[in-house]
């Protein structure tokens, strides 16, 4: 189903697939399954090897690379993870995002933004994907702590690594993968120049983390608190757009 047009009037197929393992995943699940046959064939320990061989399976799981459908409109924003929308907020960009950091091309301009956090569980799909399509400015990796990614105050203190994709009509948008309480390595797909489509895969953070995203000035975010995200198809906001959303959680 790769790179087949569908859209809202009927055109394409759906259909259901094993989602692909991503390579840099794959020896993860090696290494568990063959730790697993061990206990469980040669030592025979099964009330060991049992669990092991569960674990194995869920370590594959996590490392899944399901296909999405992009939507492709130009003002439309998507989540860059798959997970749950636990803070919206104002604030300023990162710093990193914002100071000149001599490459010659400008950062996010200063001043407060909304700002939306996806936190991914570890049964979340891990691959995060570019909100915008463009050309990626800056990479910038920072490290730091690994406390809750469900906190605020984790997107100033822990490992995190910030991306900043410029679209060829100039607007810049910015996000951030985050590390967290279980999460240990932050690996990058992509490197400054660049050119990436909307919704493509920018990278992964292993077991359990955190996505934020800048929303340029003047735009609101169409997601709500809670709400659950899909990384590159669900639509959290419309450039230029300000609206409220209400939701009722049931």
């Amino acid at each position: 189903m790769a790179g087949e047009i569908v859209d809202n009037k009927g055109r394409g197929e759906a259909g259901w697939d094993w989602p692909a393992i991503h390579p840099e995943g794959r020896r993860f699940g090696l290494i568990a399954l063959a730790a697993s046959l061990f206990v469980l064939l040669v030592l025979g320990w099964e009330l060991l090897g049992w669990p092991m061989l569960v674990l194995s399976a869920g370590v594959f799981a996590f490392f899944r690379d399901p296909e999405r459908v992009v939507p492709q409109s130009d003002t439309a924003i998507l989540s860059p993870a798959d997970g749950r929308v636990t803070l919206i907020t104002e604030v300023e960009p990162p710093l990193e995002l914002q100071i000149e950091d001599g490459s010659g091309f400008p950062g996010l301009p200063a001043g407060p933004v909304t700002r939306v956090s996806i936190f991914m569980s570890v049964a979340d799909v891990h691959i995060n994907r570019t909100p915008v399509g463009g050309t990626v400015r800056r990479v910038v990796y920072i490290p730091g702590r690994f406390i809750n990614a469900e906190l605020d105050k984790a997107s100033e203190e822990n490992e995190r690594q910030h991306i900043l994709v410029e679209r060829t009509d100039g607007l810049r948008i910015g996000f951030t993968q985050i590390a967290g309480l279980v999460a240990r390595r932050i690996v990058p797909f992509v490197k400054p120049g660049d050119i990436l489509a909307k919704g493509q895969r920018v990278g992964l953070i292993r077991f359990g983390s955190r996505v934020d995203v800048y929303l340029p000035a003047g735009t609101d975010p169409r997601v709500m608190i809670g709400q659950t995200v899909i990384a590159g198809e669900t639509v959290i906001a419309e450039i230029g757009e300000r609206c409220l959303i209400e939701g009722i959680a049931q």
